[in-house]
């Protein structure tokens, strides 16, 4: 396992592992940014800061299959 990820590693250092890396860092930008929205947009509220924080983790969690579906490697 750690054999894969070293793997990995290197590769995307030598920027060989993604075959569109724009694609890859617009969609992961995309998510980040409706995570941070959702994350002060629900501190603004009364309640405890681990709410938002869970919230705001979950909604970015679950939208990164949908954006990086048609992700390919090299």
């Amino acid at each position: 396992m750690l054999e894969l990820g070293w793997f990995s590693l290197k590769l995307f250092l030598k920027g060989k592992l993604f075959r569109d890396p724009v694609h890859f860092v617009r969609q992961t930008t995309v998510a980040s940014g409706v995570g941070t929205v959702t994350l002060v947009l629900l501190s603004q509220a009364e309640m405890p800061l681990c709410i938002p924080i869970t919230v705001s983790s979950v909604v970015t969690g679950a939208m990164m299959p949908f954006l990086l579906q048609n992700f390919r490697m090299k």
